[in-house]
């Protein structure tokens, strides 16, 4: 397998390196199930989370990792790092791999952040923890480990995902996975939530979400990112959004009995997800956030040289 540094997106993984960090992932969901959560992996490894967006499952999940990999790790949000008092990203990167830090993770709302700070933090590895609407790695490579558990395979799948897909970073990398992994991405929105040219990656383009829906082995569900809507992203009304766009028992069913519901989170139910299907038996919506802890620690344990491996009995 050809080695990597950092994690900057899908875009810069092959087939191989991809299957690689799933495979991994898979290995470590017995360690996070066990009454002591904990393997030697990264033991003297330092790991910095260093978000400037808000995040509740990426950032939670990350530092779980770390820490059940028995590495030391250190959050840092915007309110508390020295950019709040007016210092460059870039001093404050280079501030951060001056302390010799193994990994750093970043969340950032500018596109490409990680790119540009890697070329300035020497030995230090970059992991995207999302930045702007370019990409989110670990999301996808967590979804593709969710479905790992029930498809033995993602080629000839179709993922039929629908809401924001304009703002939507985990909609850009799933997109780019697709043509890797040779599964189909249906996507469905208004064309206001569409960015321009989404066919150049080979996806279907539906604005009727009903028409979608057959044939569909997954329906994934996107939230509208108003924090991100600066242009003419607007629609009627979020009454007539659900009713045309939202995820209900009559579609779900209509999709078929198997179909499987995710969603990268958070949630609005009664928005693009109703509760009674976000909360039903086709829904892997929470196992996605159980298994975004074992993909960030595939992640970590790949780029520090780590595995899971551990002496029989090591559990502390």
């Amino acid at each position: 397998m050809r080695p990597f540094q950092h994690l900057f997106g899908i875009a810069e993984l092959d087939r191989e390196q991809i299957d690689y960090l799933v495979n991994l992932g898979h290995s470590f969901i017995d360690i996070n199930r066990r009454p002591l959560k904990k393997a030697p992996t990264l033991r003297g490894k330092t790991i910095i989370n260093l978000f400037f967006e808000n995040s509740t499952r990426t950032r939670t999940s990350f530092e779980l990792a770390g820490k059940r990999l028995s590495a030391d790790v250190i959050n840092i949000s915007a309110s508390t790092s020295a950019t709040s008092k007016g210092e460059s990203l870039l001093d404050t990167g280079m501030t951060l791999a001056a302390m010799q830090p193994h990994v750093l993770v970043i969340r950032h709302s500018v596109s490409g952040t990680c790119q540009f700070l890697a070329e300035y933090l020497g030995d230090t590895s970059v992991v995207n923890a999302g930045d702007g609407a370019h990409e989110h790695p670990t999301q996808i490579l967590t979804d593709l480990l969710t479905l790992k558990q029930t498809w033995d395979s993602m080629e000839g799948k179709i993922i039929t995902m629908v809401g924001d897909i304009a703002h939507s970073r985990v909609a850009r990398s799933h997109l780019l996975a697709a043509k890797k992994l040779g599964y189909t991405m249906r996507i469905v929105a208004p064309k206001t939530l569409l960015p321009a040219e989404i066919e150049r990656y080979g996806c279907e383009v539906y604005h009727d979400f009903d028409a979608a829906l057959p044939g569909s082995d997954a329906v994934y569900m996107l939230r509208m990112q108003t924090e991100r809507m600066t242009d003419n992203c607007s629609i009627p009304s979020i009454r007539e959004y659900h009713e045309a766009y939202g995820l209900n028992r009559k579609r779900l069913n209509a999709a078929g009995s198997d179909t499987l519901v995710l969603h990268p989170g958070p949630m609005n139910r009664g928005v693009e997800i109703a509760t009674d299907v976000a909360d039903s038996v086709n829904s892997h919506i929470l196992s996605q956030v159980e298994h975004g802890v074992a993909i960030r620690m595939a992640v970590l344990a790949a780029l520090c040289g780590g595995s899971n491996e551990q002496e029989p009995g090591d559990e502390t």
